[in-house]
Protein backbone atom coordinates (compact mmCIF):
# COMPACT_ATOMS: atom_id res chain seq x y z
CA UNK A 1 0.00 0.00 0.00
CA UNK A 2 2.94 2.34 0.85
CA UNK A 3 4.60 0.86 -2.50
CA UNK A 4 1.95 1.97 -4.36
CA UNK A 5 1.60 5.41 -2.77
CA UNK A 6 5.13 6.09 -3.30
CA UNK A 7 4.96 5.08 -6.82
CA UNK A 8 2.28 7.27 -7.39
CA UNK A 9 3.84 10.21 -5.98
CA UNK A 10 7.13 10.06 -7.81
CA UNK A 11 5.10 9.89 -11.06
CA UNK A 12 3.32 12.81 -10.47
CA UNK A 13 6.11 14.74 -9.28
CA UNK A 14 7.97 13.48 -12.61
CA UNK A 15 5.21 14.71 -14.42
CA UNK A 16 4.95 18.40 -12.94
CA UNK A 17 8.44 18.22 -13.77
CA UNK A 18 8.37 17.09 -17.31
CA UNK A 19 5.26 19.99 -17.55
CA UNK A 20 7.47 22.71 -16.20
CA UNK A 21 10.58 22.04 -18.64
CA UNK A 22 8.45 21.85 -21.58
CA UNK A 23 9.19 24.51 -24.01
CA UNK A 24 5.15 25.12 -24.64
CA UNK A 25 4.76 26.06 -20.92
CA UNK A 26 8.23 28.09 -20.48
CA UNK A 27 7.30 32.14 -20.63
CA UNK A 28 8.71 33.44 -23.71
CA UNK A 29 10.09 37.06 -23.59
CA UNK A 30 9.22 39.76 -26.10
CA UNK A 31 9.72 43.36 -25.71
CA UNK A 32 7.42 45.86 -26.76
CA UNK A 33 7.26 49.15 -28.15
CA UNK A 34 4.45 51.66 -27.87
CA UNK A 35 4.61 54.39 -29.81
CA UNK A 36 3.35 56.88 -26.77
CA UNK A 37 3.82 56.57 -23.50
CA UNK A 38 0.07 57.89 -22.41
CA UNK A 39 -2.11 57.30 -25.28
CA UNK A 40 -5.44 55.13 -24.17
CA UNK A 41 -5.78 52.97 -27.14
CA UNK A 42 -1.82 51.87 -26.21
CA UNK A 43 -1.66 51.57 -22.61
CA UNK A 44 -3.89 48.29 -22.44
CA UNK A 45 -0.04 46.54 -23.01
CA UNK A 46 0.78 48.26 -19.49
CA UNK A 47 -2.80 47.23 -17.96
CA UNK A 48 -2.40 43.56 -19.21
CA UNK A 49 1.24 43.30 -17.87
CA UNK A 50 0.40 44.68 -14.42
CA UNK A 51 -2.45 42.45 -14.13
CA UNK A 52 -0.88 39.31 -14.84
CA UNK A 53 -2.63 38.47 -17.75
CA UNK A 54 0.33 38.57 -20.40
CA UNK A 55 2.20 36.40 -18.21
CA UNK A 56 -0.69 33.88 -18.15
CA UNK A 57 -0.47 33.43 -21.90
CA UNK A 58 3.13 32.54 -21.80
CA UNK A 59 4.54 35.89 -21.98
CA UNK A 60 7.12 38.22 -20.37
CA UNK A 61 7.05 41.85 -21.76
CA UNK A 62 9.58 44.26 -21.99
CA UNK A 63 7.88 47.33 -22.69
CA UNK A 64 10.19 50.53 -24.10
CA UNK A 65 7.91 54.20 -24.88
CA UNK A 66 8.86 56.19 -27.45
CA UNK A 67 8.28 59.51 -28.63
CA UNK A 68 6.29 58.65 -31.62
CA UNK A 69 5.47 55.96 -33.86
CA UNK A 70 8.75 56.68 -36.35
CA UNK A 71 10.91 56.15 -33.42
CA UNK A 72 8.97 52.83 -33.07
CA UNK A 73 8.99 51.68 -36.31
CA UNK A 74 12.88 52.56 -36.55
CA UNK A 75 13.14 50.41 -33.72
CA UNK A 76 11.92 47.85 -35.38
CA UNK A 77 13.58 48.00 -38.19
CA UNK A 78 16.57 47.80 -35.99
CA UNK A 79 15.33 44.17 -34.38
CA UNK A 80 15.26 46.41 -31.09
CA UNK A 81 11.75 45.17 -30.34
CA UNK A 82 9.68 42.75 -31.41
CA UNK A 83 6.10 44.06 -31.62
CA UNK A 84 5.36 47.86 -31.73
CA UNK A 85 2.10 48.64 -30.42
CA UNK A 86 0.68 52.36 -32.43
CA UNK A 87 -1.50 53.90 -34.40
CA UNK A 88 -2.79 52.40 -37.94
CA UNK A 89 -1.10 55.61 -39.42
CA UNK A 90 1.99 53.69 -38.97
CA UNK A 91 0.55 51.02 -41.61
CA UNK A 92 1.82 53.72 -44.50
CA UNK A 93 5.83 51.82 -43.36
CA UNK A 94 4.88 48.43 -44.65
CA UNK A 95 3.81 49.89 -47.90
CA UNK A 96 7.07 51.62 -48.48
CA UNK A 97 9.07 48.54 -47.55
CA UNK A 98 9.29 48.46 -43.85
CA UNK A 99 9.82 44.69 -42.74
CA UNK A 100 6.86 44.57 -40.82
CA UNK A 101 3.35 43.71 -40.61
CA UNK A 102 0.14 44.63 -39.37
CA UNK A 103 -1.12 41.89 -36.96
CA UNK A 104 -4.29 43.66 -34.79
CA UNK A 105 -6.85 46.31 -35.52
CA UNK A 106 -6.81 47.43 -31.60
CA UNK A 107 -9.22 50.68 -32.14
CA UNK A 108 -11.65 51.69 -35.25
CA UNK A 109 -12.10 55.28 -34.15
CA UNK A 110 -10.34 58.28 -32.33
CA UNK A 111 -12.51 59.62 -28.90
CA UNK A 112 -9.02 60.05 -27.00
CA UNK A 113 -7.89 62.82 -29.68
CA UNK A 114 -10.63 65.89 -29.26
CA UNK A 115 -10.70 69.31 -30.29
CA UNK A 116 -10.30 71.54 -27.32
CA UNK A 117 -11.16 75.20 -27.25
CA UNK A 118 -9.72 77.61 -24.14
CA UNK A 119 -12.17 77.31 -20.97
CA UNK A 120 -13.40 80.76 -21.61
CA UNK A 121 -13.99 80.86 -25.04
CA UNK A 122 -17.39 81.32 -26.34
CA UNK A 123 -17.15 78.43 -28.86
CA UNK A 124 -20.30 75.80 -28.50
CA UNK A 125 -20.62 73.76 -31.54
CA UNK A 126 -18.79 72.91 -34.17
CA UNK A 127 -20.09 74.92 -36.42
CA UNK A 128 -18.48 77.83 -34.41
CA UNK A 129 -15.42 76.85 -35.32
CA UNK A 130 -15.72 77.99 -38.79
CA UNK A 131 -13.17 80.60 -39.82
CA UNK A 132 -10.92 79.92 -36.35
CA UNK A 133 -7.59 79.42 -35.50
CA UNK A 134 -7.07 75.72 -34.89
CA UNK A 135 -3.78 74.47 -33.50
CA UNK A 136 -2.18 71.33 -34.61
CA UNK A 137 1.07 69.78 -33.69
CA UNK A 138 2.98 70.18 -37.18
CA UNK A 139 2.58 70.16 -41.04
CA UNK A 140 1.59 66.42 -42.43
CA UNK A 141 0.60 65.17 -38.86
CA UNK A 142 -2.36 63.30 -38.11
CA UNK A 143 -3.72 66.22 -36.42
CA UNK A 144 -3.35 67.93 -39.51
CA UNK A 145 -5.00 66.29 -41.72
CA UNK A 146 -8.00 65.79 -38.83
CA UNK A 147 -8.19 69.87 -38.94
CA UNK A 148 -8.22 69.09 -43.06
CA UNK A 149 -11.09 66.29 -42.61
CA UNK A 150 -13.11 68.65 -39.80
CA UNK A 151 -13.62 71.50 -42.97
CA UNK A 152 -14.46 69.05 -45.11
CA UNK A 153 -17.06 66.91 -43.37
CA UNK A 154 -18.64 70.73 -42.36
CA UNK A 155 -18.38 71.59 -46.23
CA UNK A 156 -16.24 74.71 -45.48
CA UNK A 157 -13.71 74.40 -48.41
CA UNK A 158 -9.69 74.40 -47.92
CA UNK A 159 -9.72 77.38 -46.11
CA UNK A 160 -12.52 77.18 -43.69
CA UNK A 161 -10.29 76.78 -40.73
CA UNK A 162 -6.65 78.18 -40.61
CA UNK A 163 -4.15 75.91 -39.11
CA UNK A 164 -1.66 77.07 -36.97
CA UNK A 165 1.14 74.28 -36.33
CA UNK A 166 2.40 74.67 -32.68
CA UNK A 167 3.67 71.20 -31.72
CA UNK A 168 2.62 69.95 -28.45
CA UNK A 169 -0.41 69.83 -26.49
CA UNK A 170 1.89 71.89 -23.43
CA UNK A 171 2.00 74.61 -26.59
CA UNK A 172 -1.60 74.71 -26.19
CA UNK A 173 -2.12 75.48 -22.82
CA UNK A 174 -0.17 78.61 -23.06
CA UNK A 175 -1.49 79.77 -26.23
CA UNK A 176 -5.05 78.77 -24.92
CA UNK A 177 -4.09 81.41 -21.94
CA UNK A 178 -2.92 83.96 -23.82
CA UNK A 179 -5.95 83.64 -26.41
CA UNK A 180 -3.47 83.02 -29.40
CA UNK A 181 -5.73 79.93 -30.90
CA UNK A 182 -9.96 79.35 -30.97
CA UNK A 183 -9.17 75.47 -30.63
CA UNK A 184 -6.25 72.73 -30.94
CA UNK A 185 -6.82 69.35 -31.74
CA UNK A 186 -5.24 66.83 -29.34
CA UNK A 187 -5.37 64.38 -26.86
CA UNK A 188 -8.26 64.06 -24.49
CA UNK A 189 -7.21 64.04 -21.61
CA UNK A 190 -4.81 66.70 -21.70
CA UNK A 191 -7.91 68.80 -22.43
CA UNK A 192 -9.78 67.46 -19.15
CA UNK A 193 -6.58 68.18 -17.51
CA UNK A 194 -7.23 71.66 -18.28
CA UNK A 195 -10.75 71.69 -17.84
CA UNK A 196 -9.49 70.85 -13.54
CA UNK A 197 -7.67 74.12 -13.92
CA UNK A 198 -9.58 76.11 -15.89
CA UNK A 199 -7.45 76.68 -18.99
CA UNK A 200 -9.02 74.91 -21.30
CA UNK A 201 -12.07 72.28 -22.31
CA UNK A 202 -12.98 69.34 -24.63
CA UNK A 203 -15.52 71.15 -27.30
CA UNK A 204 -15.75 67.20 -28.59
CA UNK A 205 -13.60 64.06 -29.56
CA UNK A 206 -12.50 64.02 -33.19
CA UNK A 207 -14.91 60.70 -33.62
CA UNK A 208 -17.94 62.57 -33.60
CA UNK A 209 -16.86 63.74 -36.99
CA UNK A 210 -13.91 61.37 -38.68
CA UNK A 211 -16.55 58.20 -37.94
CA UNK A 212 -14.46 54.91 -38.18
CA UNK A 213 -11.10 54.93 -38.87
CA UNK A 214 -8.23 52.45 -38.21
CA UNK A 215 -6.95 54.02 -34.89
CA UNK A 216 -5.02 52.36 -33.61
CA UNK A 217 -2.58 48.76 -34.67
CA UNK A 218 -0.49 46.34 -33.52
CA UNK A 219 2.51 45.28 -35.42
CA UNK A 220 5.24 42.52 -35.42
CA UNK A 221 8.48 42.24 -37.28
CA UNK A 222 9.16 40.03 -39.96
CA UNK A 223 11.29 38.15 -37.98
CA UNK A 224 9.30 37.42 -34.86
CA UNK A 225 6.47 36.34 -37.28
CA UNK A 226 9.30 34.21 -39.09
CA UNK A 227 10.89 32.69 -35.65
CA UNK A 228 8.22 32.33 -33.01
CA UNK A 229 4.24 33.04 -34.57
CA UNK A 230 3.01 31.78 -31.20
CA UNK A 231 4.02 34.61 -29.80
CA UNK A 232 2.24 36.94 -31.53
CA UNK A 233 -1.00 34.91 -31.23
CA UNK A 234 -0.11 35.16 -27.22
CA UNK A 235 0.12 38.73 -27.59
CA UNK A 236 -2.97 39.55 -29.32
CA UNK A 237 -4.79 36.65 -26.63
CA UNK A 238 -3.39 38.75 -23.86
CA UNK A 239 -4.15 41.83 -25.52
CA UNK A 240 -8.09 40.81 -26.08
CA UNK A 241 -8.66 39.88 -22.54
CA UNK A 242 -7.11 42.78 -21.21
CA UNK A 243 -9.44 44.64 -23.34
CA UNK A 244 -12.38 42.82 -22.34
CA UNK A 245 -11.11 43.58 -18.49
CA UNK A 246 -10.97 47.08 -19.02
CA UNK A 247 -14.62 47.29 -20.46
CA UNK A 248 -15.82 45.46 -17.21
CA UNK A 249 -14.16 46.96 -14.74
CA UNK A 250 -14.06 50.85 -14.78
CA UNK A 251 -13.24 51.24 -11.30
CA UNK A 252 -10.15 48.95 -11.58
CA UNK A 253 -9.23 50.24 -15.00
CA UNK A 254 -9.33 53.61 -13.78
CA UNK A 255 -6.70 53.20 -10.92
CA UNK A 256 -3.93 51.33 -12.78
CA UNK A 257 -4.65 53.80 -15.94
CA UNK A 258 -3.71 56.83 -13.53
CA UNK A 259 -0.80 54.96 -12.39
CA UNK A 260 0.75 54.56 -15.47
CA UNK A 261 -0.40 57.63 -17.15
CA UNK A 262 0.06 60.09 -14.26
CA UNK A 263 -2.62 61.62 -15.11
CA UNK A 264 -5.57 61.78 -11.81
CA UNK A 265 -8.09 59.18 -11.33
CA UNK A 266 -10.56 62.03 -12.08
CA UNK A 267 -9.17 62.75 -15.20
CA UNK A 268 -8.92 59.01 -16.14
CA UNK A 269 -12.77 58.36 -14.97
CA UNK A 270 -13.98 61.32 -17.28
CA UNK A 271 -12.00 60.07 -20.26
CA UNK A 272 -12.63 56.27 -19.64
CA UNK A 273 -16.62 57.04 -20.32
CA UNK A 274 -15.28 58.81 -23.69
CA UNK A 275 -13.01 55.83 -24.62
CA UNK A 276 -14.54 52.77 -23.58
CA UNK A 277 -15.81 51.16 -26.40
CA UNK A 278 -13.59 52.19 -28.80
CA UNK A 279 -11.57 48.56 -28.75
CA UNK A 280 -12.38 46.24 -31.38
CA UNK A 281 -13.63 42.99 -29.77
CA UNK A 282 -11.82 41.00 -32.19
CA UNK A 283 -8.82 42.74 -33.72
CA UNK A 284 -10.40 42.04 -37.35
CA UNK A 285 -9.64 44.78 -39.72
CA UNK A 286 -12.24 46.71 -40.90
CA UNK A 287 -12.51 47.36 -44.48
CA UNK A 288 -14.77 50.72 -44.05
CA UNK A 289 -12.00 52.36 -41.30
CA UNK A 290 -9.20 51.10 -43.88
CA UNK A 291 -9.92 52.71 -46.30
CA UNK A 292 -10.51 56.73 -44.09
CA UNK A 293 -7.15 55.44 -43.20
CA UNK A 294 -5.91 54.92 -46.69
CA UNK A 295 -7.48 58.60 -47.64
CA UNK A 296 -5.28 60.13 -45.24
CA UNK A 297 -1.91 58.94 -46.51
CA UNK A 298 -3.26 60.51 -49.63
CA UNK A 299 -4.46 63.69 -48.67
CA UNK A 300 -0.97 64.06 -46.37
CA UNK A 301 1.00 63.23 -49.30
CA UNK A 302 2.13 60.05 -47.65
CA UNK A 303 1.22 58.30 -50.80
CA UNK A 304 0.47 59.33 -54.22
CA UNK A 305 -2.18 56.77 -55.39
CA UNK A 306 -4.52 53.96 -53.91
CA UNK A 307 -2.85 50.76 -53.05
CA UNK A 308 -3.82 47.57 -51.61
CA UNK A 309 -4.71 47.75 -47.97
CA UNK A 310 -4.71 43.71 -47.70
CA UNK A 311 -0.90 43.48 -48.28
CA UNK A 312 -0.16 45.45 -45.01
CA UNK A 313 -1.86 43.68 -42.23
CA UNK A 314 -2.81 39.62 -41.95
CA UNK A 315 -4.80 38.24 -39.42
CA UNK A 316 -3.64 34.60 -38.99
CA UNK A 317 -2.73 35.42 -35.99
CA UNK A 318 -6.14 36.19 -34.20
CA UNK A 319 -8.30 33.75 -32.25
CA UNK A 320 -10.45 31.69 -34.37
CA UNK A 321 -13.89 32.97 -34.57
Amino acid sequence: MRTCTLHGLMGAALAMLALASSPAMADTTITVGKAAANAEAIIPVNVGERLGIFKKHGLDLKIVDFAGGSKMVQALVAGSIDIGDGDGTQMVFIAKGVPMMAVCENATTLPYTSVGVPWDSPIKTRADLKGKKIGVSASGSMTDWLAQELQRKEGWGPNGVTRVMIGSGSSAAAAFQNHELDAYIGGTTSFLTMEEKKVGRVLFPVSDYVGTIAAGAIYASNKLIETNPDAIRAFIAGWLETTDYIRAHKAEAVKIEAAITGFSESVMDKEYDIVRDMYSPDCRFDTASLATLQRSFIDLGLINESIDMTKLYTEAYLPKK
